[in-house]
């Protein structure tokens, strides 16, 4: 949408195969050049330390190629996580896709 790849991301995200496939979709996002992502955690139940971990991980690798990685529609649990780490300090944080696109300009 716009030159924003928005990433839905489902189920929880902990050690294994969570992480995992994040990490591979937004490492082929960036190897193919995007460099806005927009990450949606509407359905995401659950995020251990090994999620936090690989959210950082991405976030890191996008600006390093020059990009920008956000977040949107975080659930309660998720929004109270990244207040308790301190990574809502971090990531910038939209609570709706079209102004979570447009915070991209």
């Amino acid at each position: 949408m716009n030159d924003v790849v928005i990433v839905d991301i489902i189920g929880e995200l902990r050690l294994g195969e969570g992480t995992d496939v994040v990490r591979n979709v937004v490492r082929g996002l960036t190897e193919t050049n995007y460099k806005n992502i927009l990450l949606n955690l509407r359905d995401v139940r659950h995020i251990d330390s090994a999620g936090v971990g690989e959210l950082m991980s991405c976030y890191t690798s996008v600006r390093n190629h020059g990009g920008a990685l956000k977040l949107m529609n975080l659930s309660k649990n998720v929004h109270n996580l990244l207040q308790i780490t301190k990574l809502y300090t971090i990531f910038e944080v939209e609570d709706d896709e079209p102004t979570a696109v447009a915070s991209f300009r």
